[in-house]
């Protein structure tokens, strides 16, 4: 009895370190970007296959950046898996090879574009981890743009041509997430420079103008939606992208507004945070039923 609880621990100590809630959204992304970029849902092998290598790229990125993060988590009062010691750090370490080495192997019976992808984001994950992290905006940059790349991914492994749609959501997507990482950064300030002395934007530029900033590029963010809406297919005049990106744009907007008015305490910091997460994963759900469905006016 005692040991089949100690395997259900450290079963949910793994998903916890490599956030499997992420890779549903990420797998979502996938799926709706193939269906956009070709205007159809594509062959049931591909879409199964496709959707296997950046959900375990993913779970590697997440797993690597715990892994050298031990000590800022503590800081920061995070109960992650390495901080507790649910998994020892060797153990995030050989967690991060398999699933890497698996993933890329997996993504080059997808097509050569998909491999490249996968190959340059599992570097990029490792190098974010150990040292982009620490360089003022280029690790939030790229934090950001690995929100992008499902979509891209996605893209490519149907067809090498980029849809225009596709290059829409992904400044969305980029615009949204790089507010979303200042507002993270504001969040977690005192823990950041206190315990991994990290000299980012929020140290340079301080919390007041770094909600200034988060809050012009949501604004950016909601306005290329909008324009999504009268000029781009499939949803273009479409009421089934119309309605749940309206919401997703007000809980944008209320997150950005929040920060810039000085609401700094814990409860706002995890009320928009979640509901930045939540406008995130809507917005996926919504390219994804919008790419399928065309409700007229």
């Amino acid at each position: 009895m005692g040991k089949h609880r100690d395997r259900e621990g450290i079963v949910s100590a793994f998903f916890r370190l490599t956030r499997a809630e992420h890779s549903v959204m990420l797998a979502l992304a996938v799926i709706a970007a193939e269906i956009i970029a070709i205007g159809r849902v594509p062959s049931y092998w591909l879409l199964v296959l496709s959707i296997i290598p950046p959900i375990l790229v993913s779970m590697g990125a997440f797993a690597i950046n715990d892994y050298f993060d031990i000590g800022i988590d503590r800081a920061n009062g995070k109960k992650r898996p390495l901080v507790t010691g649910a998994i020892k750090p060797k153990g995030a370490l050989r967690i991060t090879a398999i699933v890497f080495i698996l993933g890329i192997a997996i993504s080059a019976f997808v097509n050569w574009a998909a491999f490249l992808i996968a190959l340059i984001f599992a570097v990029l994950a490792y190098l974010y981890s150990y040292k982009l992290k620490h360089i003022p905006l280029l690790g939030n940059v790229y934090i950001a743009f690995t929100m992008v790349i499902p979509f891209i991914y996605g893209n490519y492994a149907v067809t090498y041509e980029l849809s225009s749609t596709i290059v829409f959501i992904s400044f969305i997507v980029f615009l949204s997430g790089l507010a979303r990482e200042i507002h993270g950064m504001v969040r977690d300030y005192e823990g950041d420079t206190r315990a991994g002395k990290i000299r980012n934007v929020v140290f340079y530029i301080g919390k007041p103008r770094s909600s200034q900033l988060a809050f012009i590029l949501y604004i950016e963010a909601i306005l290329i939606s909008v324009f999504m809406f009268f000029f781009s297919v499939p949803f273009r005049l479409n009421l089934a992208y119309a309605v749940p990106i309206a919401i997703v744009d007000i809980m944008l907007a209320y997150v950005a507004v929040g920060h810039v008015l000085g609401k700094h305490s814990e409860r706002f910091f995890g009320l928009s945070r979640n509901l930045s997460l939540g406008a995130m994963a809507l917005a996926i759900i919504t390219y994804l039923i919008a790419g399928l469905v065309f409700v007229p006016l």
